[in-house]
This record gives C-alpha cells, sequence and structure tokens, in this order.
C-alpha cells in the first residue's frame, strides 16, 4: 500500500538486462535505469491509472494541445517552424522586395504587417545549363537573404544613388540655406558671449 500511495501515474520498465556500451562483458540491469513516469493530478487518476475526462468539451481541448500546429490537409500538414532572428529579417525583406530591385515589379503581397505563421525555406539548385550564366559562386552565397542582399554590388550603388536623391530633396536650397546658416552662427556667437 505505501508503494502505490507514492507512485503517482503509471510506470514501466523491462526487465531484462541491457547491454551498456557496445562492450559484451558489461550488462546493466533494468532497475537501476530511472523509472518514467506520467504525472497527471489527482482527480484524472483512478486507482493509479489514467482516465480521459468525460466531458467533450475537455475532451476536444486536450485533443486540441496534443496536436501539432499545422496549416492544416489542404496545406499538406505543413507545420508552424520557430522564428528565430534569421528568419524574421529574411521575412521582412521578403515583403519589402518591391523597394529593393527598381527593375523587378512584384505582384502586391498581404497587407497586413505581421509576419506569416506557417511557411517553408529552401535552397535553390541551379541546373547544369545554368553554370556560366545565371550561377551565384561561393563568395556570393551567404547564409541568410539579408547578407546576400548587403553584399550585392549593384543593390549597394543603387541604394547610394536613391539616398543622395533623398538628401538633396529635403536639402533647403535658395533664401532657407542663408537662413540655416545665419541661425548656426547666432548659436556660435550666443556661446561666445556666455563662455
Amino acid at each position: 500500500m505505501s508503494e502505490s500511495s507514492m507512485t503517482i501515474g503509471l510506470s514501466w520498465a523491462p526487465k531484462v538486462t541491457l547491454p551498456s556500451s557496445g562492450c559484451k562483458g558489461n550488462l546493466v540491469d533494468s532497475s537501476s535505469l530511472p523509472q518514467t513516469s506520467i504525472r497527471k493530478t489527482e482527480n484524472e487518476l483512478v486507482d493509479g491509472l489514467y482516465v480521459p475526462p468525460r466531458d467533450p468539451k475537455k475532451l476536444n481541448k486536450m485533443l486540441k494541445r496534443s496536436m501539432k500546429d499545422t496549416a492544416g490537409k489542404s496545406w499538406f500538414d505543413m507545420p508552424a517552424p520557430s522564428i528565430t532572428p534569421e528568419v524574421k529579417k529574411d521575412l521582412e525583406i521578403l515583403k519589402l522586395r518591391n523597394f529593393i530591385d527598381p527593375k523587378r515589379h512584384f505582384k502586391r503581397g498581404e497587407k497586413s504587417k505581421a509576419l506569416p505563421k506557417y511557411f517553408q525555406m529552401g535552397t535553390v539548385i541551379e541546373p547544369a545549363s545554368e553554370f556560366f550564366s545565371d550561377r551565384l559562386t561561393k563568395k556570393e552565397r551567404k547564409a541568410t537573404l539579408a547578407d546576400e542582399l548587403l553584399s550585392d554590388r549593384t543593390l549597394m550603388e543603387y541604394r547610394k544613388r536613391k539616398v543622395q536623391e533623398v538628401n538633396e530633396k529635403r536639402k533647403p536650397g535658395g533664401v532657407d540655406k542663408w537662413k540655416i546658416k545665419t541661425q548656426k552662427t547666432w548659436k556660435k556667437a550666443r556661446g561666445r558671449r556666455r563662455g
């Protein structure tokens, strides 16, 4: 009675001796192995055995918790991958792909700013016919999409040119330019008078 009151849930260990580390001479007894047990609360156990709840709502809730998070049968049960910082950056870059290359036009994507929950990432393997024309060299291949875009020369030149255009548009011209210069000189003069 004292042993059954201490054990919670079911536990089982084989009564077979197992070889350890591949040596024939050394045998380990299964009783020395740690006992695995399923921990359940007292109200879910009946005579030490687990009995599922009778309420269908609770049962459905338990089944949903135990199922893996997938996109559904129509998407071939695609699992929801874990989002690491690198993957998050790559997904954000894909959302902003319209602004990366001025010559390419993409179909308008989702309007929501949230990242997708279900997706898969893969590697493009070029056929042998594209060996000289459209292949990335080993130096050009990077671990993430962000690293690949940052190392691209043409994209870097395009970014610099666009930043210069924006700065020139925002830069005041004519009389406004002299107003800014006079404000700076007034600040310098004030500093000289006080200090």
